[in-house]
């Protein structure tokens, strides 16, 4: 199995730790120390020796933050997690707090009188600084770097990542690293900077069409770089990552160094140098000796974003891939739903290993994309739920089971939910469903107007059915995707507060849900990219965009309420269905074809 099962966190564990946390603080001189999710990388995803914040709280989300003083410690969690904080850590000793609605800044100014408190200056970005300093302003209540004291106290911390490098071959790249390096190195001449810093891990991968194995689920490698405007890259990692084969790939234009090299280097630098803001860690321009900092975006960000032809290729045949391993699994999961009904037995881990098996099967998959999401009845209305050995549940008729889950293949990433049910539906159940997939099928026939449009602009139109019965969900409706990269990548986003236009070559998740805390849960994703949409006859000549959608498997058509769908949604689904049928069909045994014909028919 590449998913274990065990329980990495647990609430009693928090006490004694956050115990001995305040006693660091107490001897460093500190008031308050702010323990993050992110690493040094600012990446979603970090390796176990820097999960720091479920060390500490035993919440174990991919966002969000703890506020440590001497009589409170607030765990910041956004809407994503607010079911599952609450399940993780001991709530004597912690206290969730709803995040951004409760600011960090605000909070501390209302908890403590005065004081210093203490950051790790490796794991915050500028940006977040500011923005608590300024709420603090004023006051008798001061931010301070000091030495991480997680780390100090943490005696059993797991060693830094050492995965190898590997190369990600220009074919499925669609540019050349050289070109890449050429390309922004032009951008950084234009702007007048000398040089740009290079924190994330997925930027760093792009830039170089290199792969790594730092981080589970994503194929990143950890290190930092700065790209010079001559388009010459200094790159500090483990060398022992770069075997002879990558290091001819790199070529003589990127340099590898230690990582101890890093802090001398960025004193070394000159001139105007690149710092993005909001993912560069404050110990980089803390580092920096005569350059002048200018705050800009990485300068991969928006060009890893819109992918090339070949990119777009490749996503398109992983997905067929993917399909059909999923589509062998659904065919699998109706054949075991009809044995619980009968009395049989199934649970949520059995359900994960075998939608694993399916995509083992396929001979492709380099890993999954995250952890599987397999939540049934009540633990389908926690978003981002993971099964352990502890909460497995066993699935019961009536259920609905909200299965979230993605494999990484060497020619593309996918990410696609599926809700499922377990005999007959309760009416409400199947009246939120068909709701959300109206908003899934809103984002999907979209079309707009080419001018700058963000997610921001159209996130409501997924919400739009929810909102008329008085529903809604706490997340986004779409985030980027990566090719053979991140399953979360920025800056591209469907959400209400996603500023980042939307361009052609773009890869978004398109997912809307819903969730009744205690009872169940709902979500519909595919996956789309941005396209140019084609002239429609008698329209203006605008330019317009559209979604092209990815992700090929069928929706469950028990929670589907007909009589509630539009002519245009009908002919939507149905045509879908149809292309489903088309496309993956060929790649099943007779049994799931069979299947597959049945659960593609027309609404």
């Amino acid at each position: 199995m590449l998913q274990s099962f065990d329980v990495t966190a647990r609430p009693e564990q928090g006490p004694p730790r956050l115990a001995a946390l305040r006693a660091a603080m107490a001897e460093a001189g500190v008031q308050g120390f702010i323990v993050p999710r992110a690493d040094a990388h600012q990446g979603e995803y970090v390796a176990a020796a820097d999960e720091r914040l479920g060390w500490l709280t035993g919440f174990t989300g991919s966002a969000g933050f703890c506020v440590v003083l001497p009589e409170v410690a607030g765990v910041f969690v956004d809407g994503r997690y607010r079911t599952q904080v609450r399940a993780q850590v001991d709530l004597r000793a912690f206290t969730p707090l709803d995040h951004p609605e409760t600011k960090a800044g605000a909070w501390i100014a209302a908890q403590l009188a005065e004081g210093v408190v203490g950051y790790d200056p490796w794991l915050h970005t500028p940006e977040e600084i500011a923005a608590i300093e300024a709420a603090l302003a004023g006051r008798a209540i001061s931010l301070r770097a000091v030495a991480n004291l997680v780390d100090q106290v943490w005696t059993d911390r797991p060693a830094p990542p050492c995965g190898a490098a590997m190369i990600h071959p220009d074919a499925l790249a669609g540019e050349t690293a050289a070109a890449k390096r050429a390309r922004l190195a032009e951008g950084l001449r234009a702007a007048g900077q000398g040089a740009a810093v290079i924190t994330l891990p997925d930027s760093l991968c792009w830039l170089l069409n290199i792969r790594g194995a730092d981080v589970p689920r994503n194929p990143v490698l950890h290190g930092f770089a700065i790209l010079h405007a001559d388009g010459r890259v200094d790159l500090f990692a483990d060398p022992a990552k770069f075997g002879a084969e990558v290091r001819a790939h790199l070529g003589a234009g990127v340099a590898i160094h230690p990582p101890g090299g890093f802090v001398p280097a960025l004193g070394a630098l000159g001139g105007a140098v690149r710092i993005d803001r909001a993912s560069a860690p404050v110990a980089v321009v803390q580092a920096l000796g005569a350059a002048q900092p200018v705050w800009g975006d990485d300068p991969c960000r928006l060009p890893k974003a819109c992918k090339t032809e070949a990119e777009i290729a490749g996503t398109r045949a992983a997905h067929l891939r993917d399909g059909a391993a999923v589509a062998g699994f659904l065919a699998w999961m109706e054949d075991r739903a009809a044995e619980v009904v009968a009395g049989a037995t199934l649970t949520e881990i059995d359900v994960v290993r075998a939608l694993e098996g399916f995509r083992v099967a396929t001979g492709a998959l380099h890993d999954l994309s995250f952890e599987t999401i397999c939540g049934a009845g009540p633990n389908g209305a926690i978003m981002h739920y993971r099964v352990t050995e502890a909460t497995n549940r066993r699935i019961l008729p009536g259920d609905l089971i909200v299965v979230d889950s993605g494999g990484q293949y060497r020619d593309g990433t996918t990410d696609i939910t599926r809700t499922l049910v377990v005999g007959t539906p309760a009416p409400e159940a199947a009246a939120a469903f068909t709701r959300v997939l109206q908003g899934m099928i809103a984002v999907s026939r979209l079309r707009w107007p080419d001018k700058g449009l963000a997610g921001r602009d159209l996130d409501a139109v997924a919400r739009y059915p929810l909102w008329l019965a008085g529903q809604d969900y706490d997340h986004g409706t779409g985030h980027g995707v990566g090719v053979f990269l991140s399953v979360h990548e920025g800056p591209q986003r469907l959400s209400r507060i996603s500023e980042v236009a939307l361009r052609p070559g773009m890869i978004l998740s398109n997912e809307p849900g819903y969730y009744r805390e205690g009872a169940f849960g709902i979500r519909i994703e595919n996956l789309v990219v941005v396209t140019r949409a084609p002239e429609i006859e008698g329209g203006d000549a605008r330019p317009m965009l559209a979604f092209e959608t990815l992700s090929w498997a069928p929706i469950e058509r028990r929670l589907i309420v007909p009589a509630m769908l539009s002519p245009g949604e009908r002919a939507w689904l149905d045509a879908y269905h149809a292309e489903v049928a088309a496309r993956i069909g060929p790649a099943l045994d007779a049994p799931a074809r069979a299947w597959l014909e049945r659960a593609c028919a027309p609404i």
